[in-house]
């Protein structure tokens, strides 16, 4: 088929709840992909963080490719050797104490708030506006945007405080409040970084209050911000912590850890969960990332790419503001631009895959593998779109000096 076959299929056979680009994907290596007609792009989205190891990295192919042919799944029923070394493995990079498998983020918030009523009883939630955990009902219930024609929702007691303000978190929590529910760095809302020491006040608060700590690093985890985990950068430790998108290398799994408490038997479930073909791709992420320094990596090319981006960007008319944190990139839109979405057209039609997020913010989350020179050509069509875009921009005025006008055009 071509790609206009493709497309007409897809929207005939598949419910079309995605904004998809019409290009149809067929190869990956490292940070780059290609087209059903051969065209190379650069991959800056990887999969929404996913493939942090970069496209089909020769140790995850491998320990797929082992792995199935001796063992796919088996459930829970039994005991898996890659499924406890993987276990052990989290366990030692995050300092945390027990491991609940699954298969995709928005499980392991599920397994993470279902944990937190647990221990406290209390079904009350405080999260924060702006914040994203998922789309099942339970996730959504403490996602602040996206909830639409599903209210009510199954959690109906979820608080939404401003993000970053940690008085205002400190005032919502009460008798009745089992968990406080966070993204170190909200992914969805933007690439929005809380001020520093926000976490650590969080973490104060909750055992202060006494009250469950839950940190969602789905999107900042294994290396992403330049640590191994974004609660690095505060030196907090919550109680719960959610991980998924990196973990597999591109292969779907994610893992619900807790500090002190567990599930008891019966308690909770997944039958897919850490199986064996799953802990095999993810134990060979993790060794990838290990071996390959990518973490530091991501630090730095994060630095190198904010830095730029801050000299070069900031001073455009078409862009408000440039953000975040290792190879967690947000360059958010002026008002006079024409958009997001447009943004991300131009971009794809010049080799270079990007996202939009939060409306009005360019995303860059590529792998942690992309080379500089790979980096340097996404920055320049990045600052060549958005150079095109301010000239359309009518309203200069505070961003410039006096006239409004723009030196760097």
């Amino acid at each position: 088929m071509n790609s206009a076959e493709i497309i007409e299929k897809e929207r005939k056979y598949i419910m079309q709840s995605y904004g998809r680009q019409k290009i149809v994907i067929v190869e990956g290596k490292g940070a780059v992909v290609k087209d059903i007609n051969g065209r190379e792009y650069i991959d800056c989205v990887a999969g929404i963080a996913v493939n942090g190891v970069g496209h089909c990295h020769p140790l995850v192919v491998k320990a797929i490719c082992e792995q199935a042919k001796r063992l796919i799944h088996t459930s829970n029923l039994y005991y898996t050797e890659p499924q406890v070394e993987l276990a052990a493995k989290l366990t030692e990079l995050t300092g945390m104490s027990k491991v609940f498998f699954c298969n995709s983020g928005a499980e392991s918030v599920e397994a993470a708030l279902k944990l937190a009523f647990k221990i406290t009883g209390k079904r009350k939630f405080v999260a924060a506006k702006g914040g994203f955990h998922g789309r099942t009902l339970g996730a959504l219930s403490v996602t602040h945007s996206k909830r639409g024609i599903f209210e009510p929702l199954l959690l109906k007691t979820v608080d939404f405080v401003p993000y970053g303000d940690a008085l205002a978190l400190r005032n919502a929590i009460d008798e009745d409040t089992a968990a406080v529910i966070l993204e170190p760095i909200q992914g969805e809302g933007g690439v929005v970084v809380p001020p520093e020491g926000y976490l650590r006040e969080v973490r104060e608060i909750c055992d202060e209050k006494g009250v469950i700590f839950i940190l969602d690093e789905i999107q900042t985890g294994f290396g992403r911000t330049g640590k191994w985990f974004c609660k690095e950068h505060e030196g907090v430790q919550p109680d719960i912590l959610t991980v998924a998108k990196a973990l597999g290398g591109g292969f779907p799994i994610g893992a619900m850890l807790s500090l002190d408490a567990e599930f008891q038997r019966g308690e909770h479930a997944s039958t897919f969960g850490g199986n064996p073909l799953a802990c095999a791709a993810a134990l060979a992420a993790l060794n990838a990332i290990e071996s390959e320094n990518l973490v530091q990596r991501a630090a730095e090319l994060g630095s190198y790419f904010l830095s730029r981006a801050k000299k070069e960007l900031e001073t455009l008319p078409a862009v408000k503001e440039v953000r975040g944190r290792g190879l967690m990139l947000g360059v958010e839109l002026s008002e006079c631009c024409e958009g997001c979405e447009s943004v991300v057209e131009r971009a794809c039609e010049r080799g270079v895959l990007l996202n939009c997020t939060a409306g009005r913010v360019i995303r860059l989350v590529p792998p942690l593998v992309i080379q500089k020179s790979q980096l340097d050509t996404a920055f320049s069509v990045l600052k060549e779109i958005l150079e095109e875009m301010s000239k359309n921009c009518k309203d200069f005025h505070g961003k410039n000096g006096e006239n409004g006008e723009n030196s760097g055009n």
